[in-house]
């Protein structure tokens, strides 16, 4: 008989690739662009060999042409210390692996390379994911996998670092988008290819009676002050560096040479055992 895989996976990645080719309406993909632009912008480098990784190919080709734009896969075709920038473009909140992810990305840096990563965090569609929690428990008594699990700023600034990389800094970006209702942002995250792909999904059609009751939850809950109601998307932009030794590293403990208490101009106080 053979083995069955030993590692659980997060997405099916059959559903995932049907919902982006299916994708027609990329506006979260072009924040994200957007917000990795202008940090690309603040380096003072230019970059002579960048890789793209992402869902959405033709976004990235127009915006930097001469760029190796790959799609996402788990096991990324990229060239050993290839690349003097590598850009992975909001999707590792489906990856099955995403510190693999980002090891991959590191090995193909050159030394002193730089990895801007753009992924959806914890705070995403916090509304969506309570309403339908609570809805679907008082319909059906039951709890069934909807909204693909996203890590929090430190968690995922804390990847950058198991990867390998070095001087790693992660920042967030949050937006409240308003939807006339939750049937046009349901509409609307289908529309981005963002429609449940998890592996342990339902297999069958939502009962409209828990959807019915998820609707009228948003409105009591997270009505927007325009009217509608409220959509979190957070996006979390994480830098990190290939090692190098021209890179700034920090001073061993004990090393310093004047007193914190001489550049303060005050007395040093011990403190009581």
């Amino acid at each position: 008989m053979p083995n069955p895989d030993p590692s659980p996976r997060l997405t099916d990645t059959t559903a995932l690739a049907r919902n982006r080719a299916r994708a027609n309406a990329l506006f979260l993909q072009e924040v994200a662009q957007d917000e990795i632009e202008d940090r690309l912008e603040l380096v003072n480098k230019t970059f002579q060999a960048p890789a793209i990784v992402t869902a959405f190919p033709d976004l990235w080709r127009t915006k930097r042409s001469g760029a190796v734009v790959l799609e996402e896969a788990d096991v990324l075709p990229l060239k050993m210390r290839g690349h003097d920038l590598v850009i992975h473009s909001l999707g590792l909140h489906w990856a099955n692996d995403p510190v693999g992810q980002l090891i991959q990305c590191r090995r193909a840096l050159k030394p002193d390379g730089m990895l801007l990563a753009a992924a959806l965090g914890g705070q995403t569609l916090q509304e969506l994911r309570r309403v339908l929690a609570e809805a679907e428990v008082a319909v059906t008594g039951g709890l069934s996998p909807r909204v693909a699990p996203m890590g929090e700023v430190r968690d995922l600034g804390a990847l950058l670092q198991r990867a390998g990389l070095a001087l790693p800094v992660a920042d967030t970006v949050a937006l409240s988008v308003r939807y006339q209702t939750m049937w046009h942002l349901m509409r609307d995250l289908r529309a981005m290819g963002e429609g449940n792909a998890l592996q342990t999904r339902l297999r069958y059609p939502t009962r409209r009676a828990v959807l019915e009751r998820a609707a009228e939850l948003y409105v009591d809950s997270f009505a927007h002050p325009d009217g509608g109601i409220a959509a979190t998307f957070e996006l979390i932009i994480l830098t990190g560096w290939a090692p190098d030794e021209s890179q700034p590293k920090p001073l061993r403990p004990g090393s310093a040479q004047a007193r914190l208490a001489d550049a303060l101009r005050t007395d040093e106080t011990s403190l009581p055992d």
